[in-house]
This record gives C-alpha cells, structure tokens and sequence, in this order.
C-alpha cells in the first residue's frame, strides 16, 4: 500500500502546483486595465472582440444584468451573432451555463439593451435615479443564458462563480461603483413571472472588494 499512497501524494503535490492561484486584488485591478485578450484566473474567457485602451472605451457609468429564456448553449450562439451583427438586439457580455464568457463586440460599441428605463413603481429599488437615465447609451449588458424552459430557475453555481469575478472585473475596468449594477427588472418592465437579474445584480452589489 505505501508505493500507492506515495504515488497518490505526488499526484496530489503536482495538481496543486500546476493549478493556477486565483487572482489577488492587485492583480485583478491590474488585468482590468490591460488590452487585448488577457488571461483572467478564474474565468474561461472566449475574447470574440478584444479589449483597446480603456480611456478609449465607451463612457460607461452603469451595468445591467439580463437573463435569456434560451437553453444551455445559447449565449455561444448569441455571441456570435452579435459578434457578426453588433446592431442586433442583444449585449456586450454573454455568459454560459457552464461559466464561460464570451465578450462579443468591441467596448466602443453600444448594443441595442435596456432602452426605456421605464418602471418607476420603486417595487424594487428606488427608481428616483434611474428613471429614463439608465439606458443602453450608458450602460454595458451582460446576459446569462439557459432558463429555459422554466424562467424562474436560477443561475447555475458556474455562472454565479464566474459573475462574482466578472463584475469586479468590469467595475475595475470601467470605474463603475457597485450601486450602479441594475438587473434588468429593476429599470424595465419585463415578464412578472420573474425579477430578471435581481439576484445576480444582488449578490455583485453586495460582494466584498
């Protein structure tokens, strides 16, 4: 037995060595203001446009989290889409079921969400300041795919674990405080099966720096 115990600890020594450490703040701070397509730990990132300057990126001041009614494979088919078609109705982000992200259009690129900001019955923030102000002009979308066929089903643990490290990302990136990441339920009138976005925008407002 001890060859094989020996063989088991050495295959466990080489697996924590060889897994990549998740990113410190500083490090996160530092990759959320790099170019390109930066490795991020952490996140399985598909870069369909990469990142430029981020004094050149659009100006935006606010997040907003969406959720499709498509299956598990969904955001993959509408990143690509929107990769091809940055005018179609859609997001910058797209998340996966599985965790993965896909950025699709460039970060100079306003898509074609959140237009209206129309609820303004405060049922679930205060709306005072979002009322007509925050739109698809000032805002970057990220959409998390597969609660189909039962809307009111959650983000999977992938997706949450990835949007934890996401929207720090972003708000690094952009400068954006964290009470200014909506779900899209909170500025918009959608299907009142749901709150779409509400607990993922939630749980990125309250998350620790």
């Amino acid at each position: 037995m001890r060859p094989v115990l020996f063989s088991l600890r050495a295959a466990l020594a080489l697996l924590l060595v060889t897994l990549p450490l998740p990113a410190t703040a500083e490090d996160l701070t530092s990759l959320a203001r790099s170019s390109g397509t930066p490795d991020i730990p952490g996140l399985k990132m598909v870069w369909l446009a990469p990142w430029g300057d981020p004094a050149k990126a659009h100006p935006w001041t606010n997040i907003i989290v969406h959720q499709t009614e498509g299956p598990a494979g969904s955001a993959r088919s509408g990143a690509l889409a929107q990769a091809k078609n940055p005018k179609r109705r859609g997001v910058t982000l797209w998340v996966e079921t599985d965790g993965t992200v896909y950025w699709a259009v460039p970060e100079t690129l306003v898509t074609l969400h959140g237009d209206g900001a129309n609820r303004n019955d405060n049922r679930y923030i205060d709306n005072g300041p979002t009322y007509r102000k925050v739109v698809r002009d000032n805002s970057i979308g990220v959409e998390f795919a597969g609660n189909y066929p039962d809307v009111t089903r959650p983000a999977t643990e992938a997706q949450v674990a990835a949007w934890r490290i996401l929207s720090k990302l972003l708000r690094l990136r952009y400068q954006i405080p964290r009470e200014r990441i909506y779900a899209h339920n909170w500025i918009d009138y959608k299907d009142a099966r749901y709150c779409e976005g509400c607990a993922l925008a939630g749980l990125a407002r309250a998350a620790p720096d």
